[in-house]
């Protein structure tokens, strides 16, 4: 497969629209850490670089794009962290809504659900034991 340096170097990566792109990408930065990569036009797209190996783009609103709307969920972005209560604290003291709070379930993730400035759901997840799916009543189909 061809690199190419004018887009991300990652498998896949969501566009999410928001009305203002440069605050969403002021936003990001400050509450989720995410790097500014590539602007497009003034307010028209921007790449971020997600940890290490993710990427998301941010566009405007235009034509048919339109951002999330209240009250209707149709997408929840999964970012695993090193430290989930360290990065819930991050988000929240940046004014993300408080979707669910911190939680470590059966399946061995510690996880939580905010809500960013434009209604975006994230999902913010910490590995905290190896666990195979048989035992929380999950089925392997293949292995990773």
């Amino acid at each position: 497969m061809l690199t190419n340096r004018s887009v991300p170097p990652v498998t896949v990566s969501p566009v999410l629209i928001y009305p203002d792109v440069r605050a969403a990408v002021a936003w990001l930065d400050s509450a989720f850490g995410f790097e500014e990569r590539v602007r497009i036009g003034d307010a028209h797209r921007a790449q971020l670089r997600v940890g290490a190996d993710g990427a998301i783009v941010v566009a405007d609103v235009r034509g048919d794009q339109a951002s999330p709307s209240s009250g209707v969920v149709t997408h929840v972005i999964k970012v695993r962290v090193p430290e989930v209560d360290a990065a819930f604290n991050r988000a929240r003291d940046f004014g993300a809504r408080v979707v669910q709070e911190p939680t470590t379930f059966e399946y061995g993730e510690r996880s939580c659900m905010l809500e960013d400035l434009a209604g975006h759901r994230w999902e913010l997840t910490q590995t905290v034991r190896d666990v195979q799916p048989e035992e929380w009543g999950g089925v392997t189909v293949a292995p990773w």
